[in-house]
């Protein structure tokens, strides 16, 4: 495991800078309007990170001509991504896609999300058109080409590249810091023209931001190579507080003190810390970004603001209203599924959960939902993979947990259905499961009088009897999945402040999986699954390079999300990639990975300790793996202390709750 770079400024004198900076601020602000002062603040940060760019696409064409070092470009890396960590909260609030696909998106082949053709009858070419606006304002019919499979570009490629000792071709690297300036004035221009950057909007990229941090920044994620969370997250931090200033000049003294005490507290902890591995980052969560997150929506609500969603009309999926990042209402079940909340009720959960337990919807009467999702067991069901309609048969795959399984943009381990709703028509369809189609379902329903009733009940109605339909079962279906919902296990308790101890090992183990072990930078917190942060609107995939059993030296065959059949998801890159499962509630769930091969949680996390398959030499049998192949070097302790970990994701009281 690489060990942190330490920071390039020393603590003393950031600590001193910084104290500084605030009182400066302070007493420009008091004859400056607060939104003047805001833009002016943000303005600065993007042109800071602008000249950063510059001195880093200068010093590599300087590396390439053997005129500088390949250390003075490492140092010089290092301080433009400090400088990136002082605007990217506001980059990546307005410009998302562009920052991921150019800016500091993460360094795996993928899918080219505006693939062109160069030849078109439009009266600029596609370069040109490219270089417009940000990628998230780009009209995406224009100079439509086929999608293709790209490398990927920006900082987070460079860190890697530079660090691991991988990236050494002068050109290459020259072609990254080329695209990086030019992509990133694209971006600062677009923020130049902005006339007024509203206090709600602030408040809420900073918050994200404070998300972001908790998740991508301080397992290492978005620094695969250097690993310098301590010195970014630093910054990141830094341009908050300082962004912060004209709003906290406009809130009562008790709240803008409140604010400061805990920025520099935060400031305060991260002085303290040494290094990757050693980074304390439950106490960080629960002393720091918690607080900071709380108070900021203090600010918030102290000052009247709207919110973005309130003003789009639009159901959010991340609640700018929530408290706590593990709050139970962090995100919001009704951004992922058709049904709208205002559509939801107790008549159509209770519809739902009839139906879930009912075998007369399959075609030979003895399968239901609840044949393979069992609450007892987290809503699977104990088997490798669950047995098929047909006696002696199984189907493709294990047997998924359904709680907080609404939680995605995209559903099966292969990621072929887009809403929960065709979700269950599939298994409905599937010749292996339920056998069956709506037509013949409703020709049951409709004859059952006590069902015509229930779902005249759930609809509202007291004298009509609304048709039944295929919408409406999907909907009751998806009503009672939305409820499976579970944020109080002990370790939720205790993050919240509800539960005053937990366990040491429990608290080693969450740093390990944040940290040294990896597993936070594909199982993201709150809901420690693939929903990628910080607004969690895409389900990720990968390719770990699961066995056929552990200990065998072959590659389950199970081609994942390559044979989903949705359109041009066929690539190389997709081949064995499977949807990453959420770990809550894990200790229920045996046994593990789609195929359902791995007994035990320990076995598993010996698997991933291994490196997956080209972690035990099988790189040309897996060369698309997404999982690194390097050794994580656990020691039986730190196993052991990951397991109690996830142990304590268990929610047993849901369980119960849960239970027909």
């Amino acid at each position: 495991m690489k060990q942190a770079i330490q920071p390039i400024y020393r603590k003393g004198w950031m600590a001193a800078g910084m104290v500084l900076l605030v009182l400066l601020l302070q007493s420009s602000f008091r004859n400056t309007s607060p939104d003047e002062a805001t833009r002016t603040i943000i303005l600065q940060q993007a042109a800071r990170f602008t000249t950063a760019v510059k001195a880093l696409n200068t010093l590599a064409h300087a590396l390439a001509a053997g005129k500088s070092s390949l250390a003075a470009f490492k140092q010089q890396l290092l301080a433009t991504r400090q400088a990136w960590k002082g605007i990217e909260y506001m980059a990546e609030y307005y410009y998302p896609e562009h920052v991921k696909e150019y800016l500091n998106g993460p360094p795996l082949d993928h899918l080219d999300p505006y693939p062109f053709d160069s030849s078109s009858y439009y009266g600029t070419s596609a370069a040109a058109y490219l270089g417009t606006a940000p990628l998230d304002y780009l009209e995406r019919d224009h100079f439509l080409g086929k999608p293709a499979v790209i490398a990927p570009r920006g900082l987070q490629v460079l860190d890697e590249g530079i660090f691991s000792g991988e990236l050494t071709n002068p050109g290459h690297i020259v072609q990254l810091t080329a695209e990086l300036e030019e992509k990133w004035l694209i971006a600062a221009q677009a923020l130049n023209k902005r006339k007024y950057f509203l206090p709600f909007e602030v408040i809420e990229a900073a918050r994200l931001q404070l998300v972001r941090i908790c998740t991508l920044g301080i397992t290492g994620f978005d620094t695969p190579g250097s690993l310098n969370i301590i010195a970014e997250t630093k910054a990141g931090i830094a341009a908050l507080q300082q962004v912060m200033q004209p709003l906290l000049q406009q809130t009562t003294d008790s709240l803008s003190k409140k604010a400061t005490l805990y920025f520099e507290r935060t400031q305060h902890f991260l002085a303290q810390q040494n290094d990757f591995d050693t980074f304390d980052r439950l106490a960080f969560l629960t002393n720091c970004l918690n607080p900071l997150y709380k108070v900021l929506l203090d600010i918030h609500r102290q000052q009247q603001l709207t919110i973005s969603s309130t003003l789009s009309g639009k159901t959010p999926s991340w609640n700018a209203y929530s408290d706590n990042i593990f709050a139970s209402d962090f995100l919001d079940p009704y951004y992922y599924s058709l049904l709208q909340r205002d559509k939801d009720n107790e008549a159509l959960r209770a519809l739902g959960k009839q139906l879930f337990y009912d075998t007369r919807l399959s075609n030979n009467g003895q399968l239901s939902c609840g044949s393979c999702h069992k609450p007892e067991l987290s809503f699977t069901d104990g088997v490798p993979k669950s047995y098929a309609a047909t006696a002696g048969r199984t189907v493709l795959r294990n047997a998924p947990s359904l709680i907080n399984a609404v939680f995605a943009d995209r559903y099966f381990y292969d990621l072929r259905s887009f809403d929960l709703e065709d979700q269950a028509g599939q298994v409905i369809r599937n010749h292996e499961e339920f056998d069956t189609d709506f037509p013949e379902l409703l020709k049951k329903l409709q004859a059952d009088s006590s069902y015509v009733t229930a779902f005249a009940r759930a609809a509202g109605s007291t004298t009509a009897l609304p048709a039944l339909t295929r919408y409406r079962i999907s909907s009751a279906l998806a009503s009672y999945i939305i409820s499976l919902r579970s944020f109080n296990s002990p370790f939720d308790q205790y993050v919240r402040g509800e539960r005053k101890t937990l366990p040491l090992k429990v608290k080693q183990g969450f740093n390990l999986f944040m940290g040294k072990a990896n597993c936070g930078t594909c199982h993201y917190p709150p809901l420690f699954s693939g929903l990628v942060p910080p607004l969690y609107r895409e389900s990720e995939s990968e390719v770990l390079g699961v066995l056929e059993k552990p200990g065998m030296r072959k590659v389950d065959e199970d081609k994942g999300r390559a044979g989903n059949q949705v359109p041009n998801e066929h690539a190389s890159i997709y081949r064995h990639a499977f949807k990453t499962m959420s770990v809550r509630n894990t200790a229920l769930t045996a046994p593990y990975f789609h195929n359902g091969a791995y007994r035990t949680l320990k076995e598993v996390i010996e698997f991933y300790n291994n490196g997956g398959a080209q972690g035990i030499g099988l790189s040309q049998a897996l060369p698309n793996q997404t999982l690194a192949a390097d050794s994580l070097h656990l020691s039986l302790a730190e196993q052991d202390a990951l397991l109690s970990f996830l142990q304590s994701l268990t929610d047993s009281v849901a369980i119960k709750r849960f239970a027909r």
